[in-house]
């Protein structure tokens, strides 16, 4: 699967925008703040109806105007598709595949499949579990559109479940139906639970032969699930935490608490891990999910680097570039020096100046 071009008009600082990508090595290159990023975010909106960094639709629209557009061009084997998003201040954005409008951003999913890498991805490990579970949703929702659904259903449920919580407080006669809610929390919870238990174990199996190579043979990363509740204890616990709940008037239990341990030689290095320790975990993590997610759909995710190379050493550096050979990659960076002096294969270049793109070959 490539991306093949894309479109841009009143997207962050581009007013109009034409790119067409090489299917290997696309390396965008340009001082700090000429919108480097924003090409990233593009991609990355276009097959997943998300910016990866959270904002909302109204803070990526050129400032000054109420609408922008995106147009993405996709191979998938013999395959093309038109991806159009088309986003608003104060609507909700439109999505059409092949000019046909969608009504859910779920039929997105699946066409293209991202992988993104960005310097504060290198502090996963030590951050806090929201993070983490962050990057589980993201990746999960792109694989797997069932898993979609009942995370986007999970989280509704337990927004109304907290909005009663707090209601409680001066209509105690609504206490009788939290049972509604409860059921219905622990029956996507449950799902939840158990779709992420599967991914784990597949990445962990993945993660501890990249992370031996990237540490020279000498360390062993273990990944593991930390659950909140299991899945078949659940809905138990969630009745068992109502007092609780009413209390705090806030859900305290279920898959929204969950974590990922990341442990070398049985020692958590989220607390106790060498900042060098928790990069190349933190690498290998990445490195891993290109992994899984090629044998998840049996073909190769695009991988989106911004600007990740300079914060790696020299051997870090050497091992993802040699890594990456294989699928299309998009790359930030303000100097070509790392590629010379790798003698890394590069097929396209563009240079970024205060919103305009110039290719150079």
């Amino acid at each position: 699967m490539i991306i093949e071009s894309m479109e841009l008009k009143n997207f962050r600082n581009y007013r109009e925008l034409q790119l067409h990508f090489d299917a290997k090595t696309n390396i965008f290159y340009g001082d700090n703040a000429q919108g480097k990023t924003n090409i990233l975010e593009a991609v990355y909106l276009s097959g997943t109806t998300k910016s990866h960094k959270g904002s909302r639709d109204r803070d990526m629209i050129l400032f000054g105007e109420d609408e922008g557009h995106l147009r993405t061009f996709v191979k998938k084997g013999e395959i093309e598709y038109q991806i159009d998003i088309h986003l608003k201040k104060n609507k909700t954005k439109g999505i059409a595949i092949n000019g046909v409008p969608i009504r859910k951003a779920s039929e997105l999913f699946g066409i293209a499949n991202f992988v993104f890498f960005s310097p504060e991805d290198l502090s996963i490990i030590k951050q806090g579990p929201g993070e983490r579970r962050r990057f589980l949703d993201m990746e999960l929702c792109q694989l797997d559109k069932v898993y979609l659904h009942h995370l986007a259903n999970y989280n509704r449920i337990v927004v109304q479940r907290n909005k009663l919580l707090k209601d409680l407080s001066f209509r105690p006669e609504l206490k009788d139906t939290l049972d509604i809610w409860d059921i219905q929390m622990a029956e996507y919870g449950k799902k939840i639970i158990e779709s992420r238990n599967a991914f784990i174990e597949s990445l962990g199996e993945i993660i501890r032969g990249i992370h031996e190579k990237l540490s020279g043979g000498k360390e062993e990363l273990t990944l593991s699930y930390e659950k909140h509740v299991g899945a078949e204890e659940l809905y138990d616990a969630i009745t068992r935490s109502r007092d609780r709940d009413i209390r705090m008037k806030t859900s305290n239990v279920g898959p929204h608490r969950d974590d990922l341990m990341f442990a070398i030689g049985g020692v958590d290095i989220r607390k106790f891990g060498s900042q060098g320790q928790q990069r190349t975990a933190a690498l290998s993590l990445k490195l891993s999910e290109i992994e899984l997610v090629k044998q998840v759909i049996h073909d190769t995710p695009v991988l989106l680097l911004d600007d990740v190379l300079s914060e790696l050493d020299h051997n870090r550096q050497n091992y993802l570039l040699d890594s990456i050979h294989d699928i299309q990659t998009m790359i930030t960076c303000t100097g070509l020096d790392e590629f010379v002096n790798h003698r890394f294969s590069i097929n396209r270049v563009f240079r970024v100046v205060e919103g305009a793109v110039y290719s150079e070959n």
